[in-house]
C-alpha cells in the first residue's frame, strides 16, 4: 500500500505543480553560487563581443568530444576523466549563452531555437556514446535516450501550448548532466562492475528510469492543464 501511495503522489497533478515550484526554488537557491562563475565569464565574453550563438556552438563541440572520449574510454580510463571534464564544459557554455544574450541585449528567437537544437544533439552525443562504448546493454541505452528526448520535447511542448516552459519532474537536463559527471569521475576511480554494470552503466539505467517517469509526469501535467 505504501508503494501505491508513493506512486500516486509522484503522478498527482498538485504534486507536479509543487515540483515545478520547488525546482524553481532550487534554481534560485543555487543561482548565487552559479552566478559567481557564470556572470564574470559572461562579462568577459560580452566585452570581447563574442556572440551567444558562438558560445552555444562551443558547448556542442564540448559534447561531441565528450562523446568521443566516452566511446574510446574502454582503451584507456583517462578518456573517462576527459569525458567528464568535457561534460562540465558543455554545461558551463550551455549556461553562458543565455546570460551573454541577456547582458548584450541580443536575445532572439533564432538563438533560442539554436540552443534547443544543440541541447538535443548534446544529449545524443553524451548518452549514446556511453552505451555504444559497452557500459550498458544497447537496449537500455535506447530506452534512456528515448526518455531523454521525450522529456525535453514535452517541456517545449508545454511552452507551445502557452503553459510556459515546463521544467518539472524527477529528472531534468541539469540533473542528468550532474549524474553523468559524477558517474564519470567515480568510474575513473573504480572501474569494476557492480551487480553487472559499471558505475557509468548504472548512471544510464538511472537516467532511463527517471527520464520516463519525468515524461509521464509532464504528460499528466500538460494534459490536465489544457482543455
Amino acid at each position: 500500500m505504501r508503494l501505491v501511495s508513493c506512486i500516486w503522489i509522484v503522478f498527482d497533478r498538485e504534486y507536479l505543480i509543487k515540483v515545478r515550484i520547488s525546482n524553481t526554488m532550487a534554481l534560485n537557491t543555487l543561482r548565487p553560487f552559479v552566478s559567481k562563475v557564470i556572470e564574470p565569464l559572461a562579462d568577459i565574453f560580452v566585452r570581447y563581443e563574442v556572440s551567444p550563438d558562438s558560445v552555444s556552438i562551443v558547448s556542442l563541440i564540448c559534447a561531441f568530444f565528450s562523446g568521443i572520449s566516452f566511446y574510446y574510454s574502454s582503451t584507456s580510463k583517462e578518456f573517462i576523466l576527459l569525458a567528464g571534464i568535457m561534460v562540465i564544459f558543455n554545461s558551463v557554455f550551455d549556461a553562458l549563452d543565455g546570460v551573454i544574450a541577456r547582458k548584450s541585449n541580443s536575445v532572439t528567437l533564432r538563438g533560442d531555437f539554436l540552443d534547443h537544437i544543440i541541447d538535443r544533439y548534446s544529449d545524443v552525443f553524451i548518452i549514446c556514446s556511453i552505451f555504444f562504448a559497452g557500459y550498458v546493454n544497447w537496449q537500455i541505452g535506447v530506452v534512456a535516450i528515448v526518455g531523454v528526448l521525450l522529456t525535453s520535447y514535452l517541456g517545449i511542448q508545454a511552452q507551445a501550448l502557452h503553459l510556459g516552459r515546463y521544467y518539472g519532474g524527477l529528472m531534468g537536463r541539469a540533473d542528468r548532466l550532474v549524474v553523468v559527471m559524477l558517474a564519470s569521475f567515480a568510474n575513473y576511480i573504480y572501474m569494476d562492475s557492480i551487480l553487472g554494470f559499471s558505475i557509468l552503466g548504472w548512471a544510464v539505467v538511472i537516467i532511463a528510469l527517471t527520464s520516463h517517469i519525468t515524461a509521464v509526469q509532464r504528460i499528466i501535467y500538460i494534459w490536465s492543464s489544457v482543455k
